[in-house]
């Protein structure tokens, strides 16, 4: 599934900014933190790739958590 998401540029004198914002069901399920540090590298005109450069420790699913608790 994709999440369609439009590019915003913001112009000011001093020069523009580009925005991508991640919808808010995709960061969740990465995982983002607030300020985290990602790398952005250009494929090719029609692909750019993000790599985390200090990817989040793996989380325990609920059911793990749950059947931990019950032992």
């Amino acid at each position: 599934m994709g999440y369609p998401t439009k590019i915003q540029l913001i112009s000011r004198q001093k020069g523009s900014q580009w925005y991508v914002n991640f919808p808010n069901a995709l960061a969740e399920a990465m995982n983002f933190s607030k300020g985290e540090t990602v790398e952005w590298t250009v494929i090719s005109t029609a692909c750019l790739e993000m790599i985390r450069l200090t990817p989040p420790k793996r989380r325990q699913s609920a059911a793990k958590k749950a059947t931990k608790q019950s032992l």
